[in-house]
Parts: C-alpha cells; sequence; structure tokens
C-alpha cells in the first residue's frame, strides 16, 4: 500500500496516456459533466484567456479568414446577445477572474450615484475592430483558414 491508499496495481492502472496535457502531468479528457464543469472554472488564467473568445464581425472574418479571437483591451465590440444588445465602444477590462469584459460607455448607476461597468460574457459579443500588434499579427497569421486550405491542396495534388 502507497502512503495514498491505493495499491500499487490500481495506481498503475490509473495512468492513461491522453492527447491533453497540463504541466508534466498527463490527464483523462473526461465527458463527465461534473469534471467539465470542475475543469472550466478552476481553470487557469492562459486557458481562460482561450476560452474567453469572441466572434469576429463579418468584415474581419473576411479579412483575416477566422470565425475567432481572444478578445483583449482596446479591441472594439459590438453586444448581439442580451439586455445589452446593439450597445458598442471599447473594451476596457478583460475581467478573467469573472469571465466579462467590461466595455467603455457600458455602465449603470449605483443607488449612491456611483457608475459601475457591466459584465458582459465575450460569447455575447463581436469583435468590430481589433487591436493589432506583433503577437496578435502572428496569431491571426496561424489561424488565417485560406492558407491551411492551400496547402491541404497542395497536398492532395502530391499525393
Amino acid at each position: 500500500m502507497h502512503g495514498r491508499g491505493l495499491s500499487t496495481t490500481v495506481a498503475k492502472k490509473k495512468k492513461k496516456k491522453s492527447w491533453l496535457t497540463f504541466d508534466t502531468h498527463i490527464i483523462d479528457v473526461s465527458s463527465s459533466r461534473r469534471k467539465s464543469r470542475k475543469a472550466h472554472f478552476t481553470a487557469p488564467s492562459d486557458v481562460r484567456r482561450k476560452i474567453m473568445s469572441s466572434a469576429l464581425s463579418k468584415e474581419l472574418r473576411e479579412k483575416y479568414n477566422t470565425r475567432s479571437i481572444p478578445v483583449r483591451k482596446d479591441d472594439e465590440v459590438l453586444v448581439v446577445r442580451g439586455s445589452l444588445k446593439g450597445r458598442e465602444g471599447k473594451v476596457v477590462q478583460v475581467y478573467r477572474k469573472k469571465w466579462v469584459i467590461h466595455i467603455d460607455r457600458v455602465n449603470r448607476e449605483k443607488v449612491n450615484g456611483a457608475s459601475v461597468p457591466i459584465g458582459i460574457h465575450p460569447s455575447n459579443v463581436v469583435v468590430t475592430k481589433l487591436k493589432i500588434d506583433k503577437s496578435r499579427q502572428a496569431i491571426l497569421d496561424r489561424k488565417d483558414r485560406s492558407k491551411k486550405t492551400e496547402a491541404m491542396q497542395q497536398v492532395r495534388v502530391f499525393s
């Protein structure tokens, strides 16, 4: 028996190889609702960044040949779902801990008169203007679907 109360045979059975890894630990991909929710709500910041992606507008989608991108500060967005539908503004803050973004001029008045930003989930907005720097451009180049389809067609030609 080991310190955790597992026999050596059980401990060996628990180790399965999987495509999903964090750090150096190999973990299984589960279809369990309970485990999926736990993984989602306890996700580290770098994983939350990817989950907090927004769709691109039709113009940007045609320009960059990609559907969505992780939202960041200084992007301009349009709210397309919920009671704030139609509101537009610049992203002031990406609040990963609370899974929301704060948009410029999307506020509510508190009873004491203070103005508080309303948190909106990134899936409910469409990015209308991107803030592009070197790393963002690299992401867009990597995600460019037209290049992927060209590469696939060249592979088919050679085979």
